[in-house]
């Protein structure tokens, strides 16, 4: 954080001394990511709702199914997946049985567990609407940067997700 802006108060230091205030360049960049952070969801969220007419986050979740073992996750693993709490993936979860596109049943190996199976025609919804949502990020993501950014932009995602939670499993 710049100090020198009025508008910035003076840290009142704590037991373990003065904050380490942000220079100049990492408040750029965190300013940047915070940007991309905010805007990238909801432009990804807007073509998917546009030409397809479903959530990101629901475009995810079957994604996340289609590339699964017989199409089907136990709904813990699922939430891991989408990085989503059970009570939002089980509501969305809902909303994409009444459109036919998952089925929940009981875990045939441990009853405690539910499974999430993406149906034939869930199958075809991730076909049809994968082409668009691919163009989509590339254009955002990937197209502005050159492929060694690419590489960074991996390491970097990485070592954040890292410090966030050290011991999550990383999705590749």
């Amino acid at each position: 954080m710049d100090r020198t802006n009025s508008h910035v108060p003076d840290a009142v230091p704590d037991a373990m001394g003065e904050p380490a205030w942000l220079d100049a360049e990492e408040r750029s960049a965190w300013m940047q990511l915070m940007s991309v952070l905010m805007r990238l969801p909801m432009e990804m969220d807007a073509q998917l709702r546009r030409d397809a007419g479903v959530s990101n986050f629901e475009y995810q979740l079957m994604a996340g199914l289609s590339e699964a073992p017989s199409r089907t996750l136990r709904m813990s693993e699922l939430a891991v997946l989408t990085e989503g709490s059970l009570q939002r993936l089980s509501q969305v979860v809902g909303r994409l049985e009444k459109s036919g596109w998952v089925e929940r049943s009981p875990d045939p190996s441990d009853g405690r567990y539910t499974l999430a199976t993406l149906t034939e025609s869930g199958w075809g919804k991730v076909v049809l609407t994968a082409p668009g949502h691919v163009r989509t990020v590339r254009s955002l993501v990937f197209d502005p940067l050159t492929k060694a950014q690419v590489r960074q932009l991996a390491t970097i995602s990485q070592r954040i997700s890292a410090a966030i939670d050290p011991d999550a499993q990383c999705h590749p």
